[in-house]
């Protein structure tokens, strides 16, 4: 049960951070991108930046802030996913970055947060 509501959560969380981010001009390309290093939560396009985006969901500050969970392993498994991406899709080389998106769901109201160049690439 437990497993089911944190992924409700993070799908949730997903499905706002998308609107939230198509608001703000950002040209969504992909969602939960896998492969068989992991997965990307969103891919953008933001004018003619590729952004891999991470989106964190939280329903309480029990465990701090969403952001705070991109920890180093997070971010080199997202920069390995990104240039696999890259390669697949026959984008490479150009330009890209890397955005977490926090989102803090408590009550009926959502805040979210858009950290731009959270992190560089990461090995």
């Amino acid at each position: 049960m437990r497993d089911r509501s944190r992924i409700e959560t993070g799908r949730q969380g997903e499905n706002l951070a998308a609107d939230y981010l198509k608001r703000r001009g950002y040209r969504i390309i992909e969602r939960n991108y896998r492969c068989s290093l992991g997965e990307i939560d969103i891919v953008a396009l933001q004018g003619d930046v590729v952004v891999f985006i991470e989106v964190k969901t939280r329903r309480s500050e029990r465990f701090g802030e969403p952001q705070q969970s991109v920890t180093l392993e997070k971010q080199r498994r997202i920069s390995r996913i990104s240039l696999e991406y890259l390669q697949k899709k026959r984008l490479y080389p150009c330009n890209a970055r890397f955005d977490v998106v926090a989102v803090k769901m408590q009550g009926g109201d959502a805040g979210i947060e858009l950290i731009q160049n959270a992190f560089d690439l990461a090995f």
